[in-house]
């Protein structure tokens, strides 16, 4: 598999949930969907925070030092 690929299987998974019917779902069945795609969405941005945090350290720790 290329790490061309990835951003495309990415987009796969989510295009597939779009496509999905939802009309043999009950009410209750998709309010438990919602919780469980909230639940991701939480995770991911908690994720993202941490990736931007570690980058920003990143960023400090290498940053080319000013000349006098």
């Amino acid at each position: 598999m290329e790490d061309d690929d990835l951003p495309r299987m990415r987009s796969d998974a989510a295009s597939q949930l779009a496509k999905e019917a939802l009309d043999t779902y009950s009410q209750d069945e998709l309010m438990a969907r919602i919780q469980l795609l909230e639940a991701e969405i939480a995770r991911v941005k908690t994720h993202h925070s941490k990736a931007a945090d570690h980058r920003k350290f990143a960023d400090a720790l290498f940053k080319p030092r000013e000349t006098d």
